[in-house]
């Protein structure tokens, strides 16, 4: 077996009504003054009434930061840092998507950090140490309560990551009850993009090792048994439970075994037409899938049925065609869009974005098959 290294979140609370012991989770590391990370929505709906409850519970002052917005703008962590410190907060919990818990990490590392931002994209270049920090997500899709990872939009478009140790939380808080109000479509996409991380993780050129392997195809046997009920049933807690489970077995599995050239094609669609990260991955997915089958239909035909059951009594080729097929059509049955076209993208778009994706080389290098200029824009043309 070749050496590897796992790292993850150190402690994961799982159950409905568990975001109340986020306060006694700040507290318990000494915090008494806490920057809350969360966006509008989220605290206008009152989905995050039990996490603040529970914060003034405790004894702790919540300095609020709800100004956060999808595919978060460096501009925008830099200003809520500056707040941060001029507060003298001493602690970061948040409650949120995958856009609110990536800037919460930044934030508790970044206030604690004379370290320009600059100089911390990329894998393993920021220094110094965080503050406590507790995630909770409200979407089964990102996984970013259990990665060392946070995307940051620079300049107007371009996506740059900051892959760093530091930025795994201490907990990360699972609370279905977070989730029951979540529309279909954003149920439907989240969950996609979840099962990408499980199956990039699975099929990773660089540090794939055995345990990622087994969460990544825990990952997806969670999520494909249960993505149709959580959007056609959305109060089943059930389903709304396996699905955060699933999401956060494949960040673990993605955290250590990183993703490739579906995330490396879907960033330029959310930096240029802002489409939600979950339904990039799941637009281009099918495509990336057929293009790498030459490569990894291995791998393939042995995750297919864990994600469509009924692909089992087939042979090692109608699984890798079954998985393809099957997640062409898993979109609109969910009530997704699935075509390029659908979310306003042209053909005169597409050099643009292939150039782009050629940027995310931190990406690239793990996709089992070798991705250039003609081959993004041909996927590209594909999804369209």
């Amino acid at each position: 077996m070749s050496p590897f290294t796992f790292q993850t979140t150190g402690l994961v609370i799982s159950g409905p009504g568990s975001t109340a012991r986020i306060g006694e989770l700040m507290a318990g590391r000494g915090c008494r003054k806490v920057a809350f990370v969360t966006d509008r929505q989220i605290l206008d709906l009152g989905i995050a009434s039990a996490a603040l409850d529970g914060l003034a519970s405790a004894g702790i002052e919540v300095v609020t930061f709800a100004d956060v917005v999808p595919d978060p703008p460096e501009a925008m962590i830099l200003e809520a840092v500056a707040e941060a410190r001029a507060q003298g907060v001493d602690g970061v919990a948040s409650v949120g998507g995958g856009s609110s818990l990536d800037t919460a990490k930044l934030i508790a590392l970044l206030a604690n950090s004379d370290q320009p931002i600059a100089e911390m994209y990329g894998v393993g270049l920021a220094t110094g140490q965080r503050l406590p920090l507790v995630l909770a997500p409200t979407t089964a899709g990102t996984g970013s309560e259990v990665t060392p990872i946070s995307i940051v939009t620079t300049g107007t478009s371009e996506k740059k990551g900051v892959v760093a140790p530091q930025l795994l939380p201490d907990a990360a808080v699972l609370d279905a009850d977070l989730t029951l109000g979540l529309p279909a479509h954003v149920t439907a996409a989240t969950g996609i993009d979840a099962m990408v991380h499980a199956i990039e993780a699975y099929t990773s050129k660089h540090k794939k090792n055995p345990v990622s392997d087994g969460l990544a195809r825990q990952a997806l046997e969670l999520l494909g048994a249960n993505i149709r009920t959580a959007c056609t049933a959305p109060g089943d807690r059930d389903a709304r439970g396996a699905m955060l489970l699933g999401s956060m077995l494949a960040g673990m599995a993605f955290a250590n075994a990183p993703v490739a050239a579906v995330h490396a094609l879907a960033y330029p669609l959310g930096g240029h037409f802002h489409v939600p990260h979950g339904l990039s991955n799941a637009l281009v997915l099918p495509y990336v899938l057929e293009f790498n089958a030459s490569e990894a239909s291995a791998l393939y035909a042995e995750i297919a049925p864990l994600v469509f059951p009924d692909l089992a009594g087939k042979d090692a080729q109608g699984r890798v065609s079954g998985l393809i097929e099957g997640f062409k059509a898993l979109g609109p049955e969910l009530g997704m869009q699935s075509r390029l076209a659908d979310v306003g993208v042209s053909h005169n778009n597409l050099p643009m974005l292939a150039e782009d994706a050629m940027k995310q080389t931190r990406l690239l290098v793990n996709n089992p098959r070798e991705m250039t200029y003609d081959a993004a824009l041909a996927i590209y043309e594909a999804a369209l």
